[in-house]
C-alpha cells in the first residue's frame, strides 16, 4: 500500500511565490540535506529547512548543551540544557513537533575523514553549521569529490559570512582560501563574542540558497561571497565568477583531497591515566603564544612560558604548544576536546 501524498497546506504561502511554486514544493520535499553542526548557525538552518518542507535532515553535531547556548541557538530551551541532552537530539525533537511530515535523522558524532562519506552518502545539498575550517575543508573536499553542493558560512561578533559551492560550476572554498587559519590566529565566539542577530541572518542566506537549489533554481543562487557587519551597517558582495579560472586550485582543478584522505586535519590520542586528549596538527605553521595569551585574557586563567601556554577555564585545563599541539585536561572524549580547542583557540 503506497502513503498518500503529504499535506502540502501549511506550505501554501510559500508555494504563491511564483520561482518555487507547487512543482518546487514537490521537489523539496524529496529532497535531503545534511546539516554539519547544529550550533548557532545550525539550529536556524534546520528550523528554516524544516519548516520549508525539506523532506529529510540528517542532523550531526557532536557537542551537548550548555547555558551560554541559548542567547543564539534557536531551537533549544533551559529544560534542554538541564537535561544534558545532544543537541542532534534535541534539536531533533523539537523539529519532528514543528513539521511531523519530514524525516528527521539526528546523529551524535563527531564529523571526520572515517565518516564523512557515510554521513553524506544519499544527500542532495550539505549547509554548513559548524565552527571551524578543519571540517569545512573537510566538507569542500567531500562535495567537490563527489559533486554535491554545499553552502559555506560563518560568524563571528557582529559579522557574518556566506558562499554556494557548486562543485563543477562555482568556485570552491579552497579556491578562496588555500589553507586553513593556523591555531590561535583567528577569533572565536569565546574570545570576540557573538550577536545573535548575524547568526540568524546568515543561516538565512545559507537557507535560501540551499531552497533555491533544492527547489530546481540553481540559476538564482548567490555567485558572490557575501559579507555582512551588522554593527557597522555594511554589506559587502565579493565577485567570484573568476576565480574558479584564476586560482589554481588543487581541490578544483587537480583533484587532490587531502581532508578527506585522512592527510591533513588533526591527530587525537587520550593520554591514558590523565583524564586529556593531545591534538596534534602536523601540517600546520607554528603558532604566537604571546598573541594566543593576549587574545585570552579575560577568558580564563592564563599562564605562559617560552615552551606552552596554559589556560584554565570551566573544568579544563588546555596546554597548547607552539607548534600547534594541545593537551585538553579535563576528558577523555575526543570530540569534547576538539569542541574545546575550537572553543578557546580556534579553528
Amino acid at each position: 500500500m503506497t502513503e498518500p501524498p503529504p499535506n502540502l497546506d501549511r506550505y501554501v504561502r510559500q508555494m504563491r511565490y511564483p520561482p518555487l511554486g507547487e512543482e518546487g514544493q514537490a521537489k523539496l520535499q524529496a529532497s535531503r540535506v545534511l546539516i554539519c553542526g547544529c550550533g548557532a548557525l545550525g539550529s536556524v538552518l534546520a528550523n528554516t529547512l524544516a519548516r520549508a518542507g525539506v523532506g529529510h535532515l540528517r542532523i550531526v553535531d557532536r557537542d551537548f548543551l550548555e547555558l551560554n547556548n541559548l542567547q543564539r541557538q534557536v531551537l533549544y530551551d533551559e529544560e534542554d540544557v538541564a537535561a544534558g541532552i545532544p543537541k542532534a537530539i534535541a534539536a531533533a525533537a523539537k523539529l519532528r513537533k514543528i513539521n511531523s511530515q519530514i524525516e528527521i535523522e539526528p546523529l551524535v558524532t563527531d564529523v571526520d575523514y572515517t565518516n564523512i562519506e557515510q554521513l553524506i552518502d544519499g544527500v542532495d545539498m550539505i549547509v554548513d553549521g559548524t565552527d571551524n575550517f578543519e571540517t569545512r575543508f573537510l566538507l569542500n573536499d567531500a562535495a567537490v569529490k563527489f559533486g554535491i553542493p554545499w553552502v559555506y558560512g560563518g560568524c563571528i561578533g557582529a559579522e557574518g559570512q556566506s558562499m554556494t559551492i557548486i562543485p563543477g560550476d562555482t568556485a570552491c572554498l579552497r579556491c578562496l582560501m588555500q589553507e586553513s587559519p593556523p591555531p590561535g590566529t583567528t577569533p572565536t565566539c569565546d574570545t570576540a563574542g557573538i550577536l545573535g542577530p548575524i547568526i540568524n541572518i546568515i543561516a538565512s542566506l545559507e537557507a535560501c540558497e540551499a531552497i533555491k537549489i533544492l527547489s530546481g533554481n540553481r540559476a538564482a543562487i548567490n555567485r558572490t561571497l557575501t559579507v555582512v557587519e551588522l554593527w557597522d551597517n555594511r554589506i559587502r558582495q565579493v565577485k567570484l565568477d573568476s576565480l574558479k579560472e584564476a586560482v589554481d586550485c588543487p581541490t578544483c582543478k587537480h583533484h587532490e583531497f587531502p581532508w578527506l584522505d585522512g592527510q591533513r586535519g588533526s591527530h587525537t590520542a587520550i593520554l591514558c591515566g590523565r583524564n586529556a586528549v593531545q591534538l596534534s596538527f602536523p601540517e600546520r605553521q607554528s603558532l604566537s603564544l604571546h598573541s594566543l595569551a593576549a587574545k585570552l585574557q579575560g577568558v580564563g586563567t592564563v599562564t605562559q612560558n617560552r615552551f606552552l601556554l596554559r589556560l584554565a577555564v570551566d573544568d579544563f585545563l588546555l596546554t597548547v604548544f607552539p607548534d600547534g599541539r594541545a593537551i585538553i585536561g579535563g576528558t577523555e572524549d575526543i570530540a569534547e576536546a576538539k569542541t574545546v580547542y575550537a572553543k578557546y583557540i580556534g579553528s
